[in-house]
């Protein structure tokens, strides 16, 4: 695959990724007496994952996340002059999948910003009121157990074919932990595209959701990198 394939294929994922998983956050999370709640929230993200992994997987390695892709670098399993334009498709596709979910959600009468559109935070924003250390401790550690999760189901001695099932449930599980901490971020595209439509706090905070996630996954290449060595 050349360059633009792969680019426009991170950005469709990425797309789907916030729509989907922000989507059922901001329109079906808490709908009256039928809402999906937090279960349904993390199931959806897990699911967008799944399925794109399973549809352009084999195009770009369904990335979806600037973090998995440093972490792939760190890993030793993506080259790093692959990785500004993959963060570039991941980020455009974030903002894309946010315009989308704000084009429809703002059909609705008495529709607001203020309850954050699936927004990531910390301190008064974080879901539970959690600090920003909390926050910060939260999204390394989630961060990091989804790449080691990605690096050893995509490892050549994995189950062929079971990738996208383990890394679609590893990333519900890390919603289930972290949704009230963080409203979970592990994902910077994911992020900025929300923040970038909410602005004030959620621009301001949006740092952390960059940094956090960015030093998890590159903390698992390493420990990958050691497994590897263990050999």
């Amino acid at each position: 695959m050349n360059m633009s394939q792969k680019m426009a294929a991170e950005f469709l994922g990425t797309l789907w990724l916030v729509l989907g998983g922000c989507g059922s956050a901001v329109l079906a999370a808490a709908f009256p007496e039928v809402g999906i709640g937090l279960l349904g929230v993390a199931l959806a993200f897990g699911l967008t994952v799944l399925t794109m992994a399973f549809a352009i997987g084999h195009v770009s390695g369904c990335h979806l996340n600037p973090a998995v892709s440093f972490g792939l670098w760190a890993g030793g399993r993506f080259p790093a002059a692959e990785l500004l334009p993959y963060i570039i498709a991941q980020v455009a596709g974030g903002i894309a999948g946010a315009g989308i979910l704000y084009l429809i959600a703002s059909g609705q009468e008495g529709f607001s910003l203020v309850g954050g559109f699936a927004s990531n935070g910390f301190g008064e924003h974080s879901p539970g009121g959690y600090s920003m250390l909390s926050v910060m401790i939260c999204e390394i550690v989630m961060t990091l157990f989804f790449l080691i999760i990605i690096l050893g189901a995509t490892d050549e001695r994995a189950p062929k074919g079971f990738a996208p099932i383990a890394i679609g449930l590893g990333l519900t599980l890390i919603h289930l932990i972290s949704i009230p901490v963080s409203n979970t971020s592990v994902n910077p595209a994911r992020s900025t595209g929300p923040a970038l439509f909410v602005g004030d706090w959620a621009v301001s905070q949006l740092w952390l959701f960059w940094v956090a996630p960015i030093v998890g996954a590159i903390l698992a290449g390493f420990i990958y990198r050691y497994f590897r060595a263990a050999e």
